[in-house]
């Protein structure tokens, strides 16, 4: 099994976004999440850097600049989606990834905190 270690530049972007009020609240992940055509999308005008900041996990050992060293996607390019910073948690606590779950969750609560106000 692969292991992750937290992404703090993600996790610092996803507040950032979330504080901006760039969220969707209501989405079914299953639709919005990106696919590899919206990911080759946004990498052929952004950098690995960037694309970087839009997952809570990077793989531990995967090669630097490929999709595979990325994880626990949380947006689609352009917002944060609460569905996705759902399934994150729930795939992270499913697999015991549990730095990975603790960071969605928090970042689930500041989502909820917002979105409250």
């Amino acid at each position: 099994m692969a292991s992750y270690t937290v992404n703090d530049r993600a996790v610092a972007r996803a507040w950032r976004l979330v504080e901006s009020r760039q969220y969707v609240l209501d989405s079914d992940w299953g639709d919005v999440q990106p696919r590899a055509e919206q990911q080759n999308a946004y990498l052929a005008s952004h950098s690995w850097d960037e694309y970087a900041q839009w997952h809570l996990g990077l793989t531990d050992g995967a090669a630097e600049e490929t999709k595979a060293r990325y994880a626990f996607v949380y947006g689609d390019f352009r917002r944060v989606h609460r569905s996705g910073v759902i399934a994150c948690h729930y795939r992270a606590a499913e697999w015991r990834h549990k730095e990975i779950e603790l960071a969605a969750h928090e970042l689930l609560q500041l989502l909820d905190a917002a979105s409250a106000r």
